[in-house]
């Protein structure tokens, strides 16, 4: 080789170079640097080679699976309460002080409400005056009877007299019958002027303020209860003679994005809606760690078995296309470096249900499917599965 103009240096060794004289310089190779001459383009050939398989597309792939076929019916229902009250008094009154405020919790026997008490504490008071007076006067009857049945003894007292002591006694004794119940009565009204809780729950809402004078019936608060919270659904009543409390139910809750739930059916209520065709499924949420309150809504898929079998694949293995055709890319030539050919199949799909989809033609059992990295896939292409990574 002759260097023309300004010399370079040579990446060689420099065994390999030898300088003349007359300024002319010689590269002379051994035949070992001239066998890894002759070899560079197949080693750049095989490293392009592997840059290229690094670069195949990686995709994600799972088994066409003979499974039971189930119909998925999607529901949407609303949480609710066991038990709403509006609770109202059985006395009138003037209120003297709420205790309880919009959302607040309660308990059951918690006060709600006291009515001014002053009027019916004095009227009780008189009420007990007059049964002690009332015991009183038995007890003396009593007395007067006792002495003459012992005259009557010795002939000294007349029969009628004794007659009508005793006459006295029963009366005096329904008097203070009469008066202890009146008494019973005042202590139970007077009890009423306190309004208490029925049941656990959140006060909904404050229908009266202190001051106010309420009649007996008249709401005060709408308390909710927020224990055994159900869920309400309303089914087609084509669907009732297949469902039962064994009947699988996903829910998914809005104020709970992201998750699914399995709920237990507690009560299929056998009564149509005339004017919407459905009946009444409710169901219950057994996990205690959800924090619930009624009103929330929910959407559900109620999975009925259809008593049939099919081939499923994942829903994620499918790709529609706007003119309505649905293809799934089927994994061909698997080699043992990890990678496949895939090519596109058209397919007839039917039921989905729990995250797969039934196929009705198109793909055989044992297939193996695309299920991610399908989205620009070219029929015949060479791919690396994910699972061989």
């Amino acid at each position: 080789m002759r260097l023309v103009g300004r010399p370079r240096p040579l990446v060689c060794c420099r065994q390999a170079v030898q300088f003349h004289p007359a300024g002319r310089t010689r590269i002379r190779m051994h035949s070992k640097s001239l066998r890894l001459l002759c070899l560079l383009p197949w080693l750049l050939l095989s490293a392009g080679i592997a840059a290229a398989e690094s670069r195949l597309t990686r995709v994600a792939v799972d088994r066409v699976e003979t499974a039971p076929i189930v119909e998925a019916v999607p529901l949407t229902g609303t949480l609710t309460s066991p038990r709403v009250a509006q609770v109202s008094t059985s006395v009138g009154g003037l209120v003297e002080a709420i205790n309880v405020d919009v959302g607040d919790r309660v308990e059951a026997g918690d006060p709600l409400v006291r009515l001014d008490r002053e009027l019916e504490r004095l009227s009780l008071a008189a009420s007990r005056a007059a049964t002690r007076q009332a015991r009183a006067e038995l007890a003396d009857v009593r007395r007067r009877l006792e002495e003459a049945r012992q005259l009557r003894a010795r002939q000294s007292f007349p029969e009628t007299e004794v007659r009508s002591l005793e006459a006295q006694v029963e009366v005096q004794q329904a008097a203070v019958e009469r008066l202890a119940a009146e008494e019973q009565r005042r202590e139970a009204r007077l009890r009423r002027h306190v309004l208490n809780a029925p049941f656990n729950g959140v006060i909904n809402r404050k229908l009266t303020e202190a001051g106010e004078w309420v009649e007996p019936g008249m709401a005060v608060v709408e308390l909710i209860a927020v224990e055994g919270l159900r869920l309400d659904f309303r089914v087609p009543q084509r669907h009732f003679p297949r469902i039962d409390e064994q009947t699988r139910l996903e829910v998914e809750l809005e104020a709970v994005p992201g998750r699914r739930f399995e709920a237990r059916i507690g009560a299929v209520v056998p009564v149509n809606d005339p004017g919407a065709r459905t009946f009444l499924l409710r169901a219950y949420l057994d996990d205690p760690e959800l924090r619930l309150t009624p009103g929330m809504s929910a959407h559900a898929e109620l999975q009925l078995g259809t008593g049939r079998r099919g081939l499923v694949v994942p829903r994620d293995a499918l790709l529609r296309y706007p003119d309505g055709r649905v293809g799934v890319w089927v994994v061909e030539g698997a080699g043992e470096d990890g990678t496949a050919t895939v090519n596109e199949h058209q397919v007839e799909i039917g039921l989905a249900f729990d995250g797969r989809v039934e196929i009705r033609s198109g793909l055989e059992a044992g297939m193996q499917v695309v299920t991610a990295g399908n989205e620009s896939l070219q029929p015949g292409q060479r791919v690396r599965l994910a699972d061989s990574d």
